[in-house]
Order: structure tokens, then C-alpha cells, then sequence
């Protein structure tokens, strides 16, 4: 199964969002970026990729414990940026250490239970609206006038309450503009 662990935005949070990214999908250009789905807009925390069933229940301890020991906490959707010319994603305002933390947490959580993980990386919560279509795109499409459209979102607050974990199934092959489609596989309680 190809895993990762996440927090998944509240409905209204994703609402709000929508709204926005409706305006920005308005602009000149934006059929050269490939938009994502409101149903899979999620903060991934630790990406596992393929893991082995028999490694599924020490995940699963140890993605309880990781949940276990962080508390609940406050967010919001606001701003947003761009990595290169590759992806538009909206940020964070609130308490985005803790969000740090519970990613740490949900990395070290897979290393310890025998998941294969890449060299970890600093953690920068964002959630991507768009990605550029091609390598043909990238080049002809700024993605400065989608972050600009950003600059001034702030969404309303909402509590991150749990940790999830999500399994992503891939689109089906040569199908234009399919998008993976994503499936919470466990969830659990912070502070519980």
C-alpha cells in the first residue's frame, strides 16, 4: 500500500479555500497548471510510500504513540507560495511548531517500525492547489500571479485533532487529468 501520514483540513477550512482557488483559477494561464482536488487537499506529515503488510500493525503503534504524546492545536489556511516554477501550495498561520512536531514525530514513527525512508528534511507545511502541467508549462507559466493571489487569504481558525493515516491510490493509467485518489486508513486522537 502506498502510505503516508497526514492532517486533513476541516470542511469549512476546505470551503473557504475552494473559494479562493475558484478566483485563482481565473487567471490568465491557469489552464497551463494542473489544479488539485479539493477531496484530497490534506498537510502530509511523513510520506512512507509502498509499505508491506506485515509492517502495517507496528505503523500503527507507533503512529498512536506519536499521536499520544503531541496535543490538539490551533491553524489556520493562510498565504501561500511556490516551489520554483513546479507548485503552488497555501501555508499556515497558528501554531505551525506543533504541526512541525507532529511531523517529526510521524517520520520517526515509520523509521522505527522498519518503513525505508528517504534523508529527513526539514518539515514546511503546505498544501498544494497546483502543479505545473509539463516541463512545457513550466517555462511558459509564471506562477508569481497565483501566489500573489494568495498574499491576503487567511481562513478561519480550526483544531487539528487528529493524525491520519491516508493510502493513495494512483490514477489509472493514461487517463488525462485523473487525479489519485486518497482513502484515511486509520486515525488517531491528539493527546489521547
Amino acid at each position: 500500500m502506498r502510505l503516508f501520514a497526514a492532517v486533513l483540513p476541516p470542511d469549512a477550512a476546505v470551503a473557504e479555500l475552494a473559494a479562493r482557488v475558484e478566483a485563482l483559477r481565473t487567471l490568465p494561464g491557469a489552464d497551463g497548471l494542473r489544479w488539485t482536488e479539493r477531496e484530497g487537499w490534506h498537510f502530509t506529515l511523513a510520506f512512507y510510500g509502498e509499505v508491506a503488510e506485515e509492517v502495517l500493525p507496528e505503523l500503527h503503534t507507533r503512529l498512536a504513540r506519536a499521536a499520544h504524546r503531541h496535543r490538539a492545536h490551533e491553524l489556520r489556511l493562510a498565504g501561500g507560495g511556490r516551489f520554483d516554477d513546479r507548485v503552488v501550495w497555501v501555508g499556515v498561520d497558528g501554531d505551525s511548531e506543533a504541526l512541525r512536531r507532529l511531523a517529526d514525530s510521524a517520520e520517526a514513527g515509520g523509521r522505527r517500525a522498519g518503513v525505508p525512508m528517504d534523508r529527513h528534511r526539514p518539515y514546511h507545511p503546505h498544501l498544494t492547489i497546483a502543479r505545473a502541467r509539463s516541463s512545457r508549462h513550466r517555462s511558459a507559466t509564471s506562477l508569481v500571479p497565483y501566489v500573489d493571489g494568495l498574499t491576503d487569504f487567511a481562513g478561519r481558525e480550526w483544531t487539528v485533532g487528529r493524525l491520519c493515516l491516508v493510502r493513495s491510490h494512483p490514477p489509472a493509467p493514461g487517463v488525462p487529468g485523473r487525479q489519485p485518489r486518497y482513502e484515511v486508513v486509520a486515525a488517531w486522537p491528539l493527546g489521547h
